[in-house]
């Protein structure tokens, strides 16, 4: 229990994919103008890594795997899953929420290639297989840290860009030189925001 709780917590605060990894800092600086729309991209982020992390490990373990074909076939068979299930998002978001779809604009499909989702998928898929070929972790246990992987790791998504979003509400009417408003500020508040995570590492 105290793996799966250290697992948790790393992934929202210590191996956070954005302010840790810098994973998905496209939609991160993209959509992070307001809390709203920041709210609405990281469920989506997260719906879309849990099932991008279900549907992959199932298609690891029970197509590539048996197939010997794990290494060379995994990240082009994942970005294709990937793609499916954010079209799936997309025509949701688009049917009972046409302003956030609309506020999204451009960067819900981008989730498709969203390399955080896809640093999800990929992040001990192999080590997994490793540890399953070899009996030292069970399917099911493989399966469960798999499965934390995708919720805690969109939550720590949805976490960073929310808490982005909130920072540079309150920047938009600060006394901001012009040369900094705008990308190179979110950038800077972007590295202080990950300096801030940083000091949650000596914990776990």
């Amino acid at each position: 229990m105290l793996g799966y709780l250290s697992l948790m917590f790393g992934l929202v605060f210590v191996q956070n994919f954005v302010l840790s990894q810098f994973l998905g800092l496209c939609p991160f600086l993209g959509v992070s103008k307001k809390q709203s729309i920041a709210l609405g991209m990281g469920l989506a982020v997260v719906f879309v890594m849990v099932m991008s992390c279900i549907a992959t490990f199932f298609f690891y373990f029970l197509v590539l795997v048996p197939l010997e074909a794990g290494e060379y076939l995994d990240i082009a068979s994942f970005i294709l899953i990937i793609a499916a299930l954010t079209q799936l998002v997309e025509l949701v978001i688009k049917k009972h929420s046409p302003s956030l779809y609309e506020a999204l604009g451009i960067y819900l499909p981008l989730l498709s290639t969203n390399c955080a989702v896809l640093g999800a998928t990929q992040l001990k898929i192999a080590e997994f297989g490793q540890k399953v070929a070899s009996g030292s972790l069970s399917f099911w246990d493989a399966f469960a840290q798999n499965t934390i992987i995708g919720i805690f790791g969109g939550l720590g998504f949805t976490l960073a860009i929310f808490l982005m979003a909130s920072l540079r509400e309150r920047l938009d009417t600060a006394p901001v030189p012009d040369s900094l408003k705008g990308t190179p500020l979110a950038f800077i508040v972007t590295a202080c925001m990950a300096l801030a995570f940083f000091g949650f590492a000596g914990i776990i």
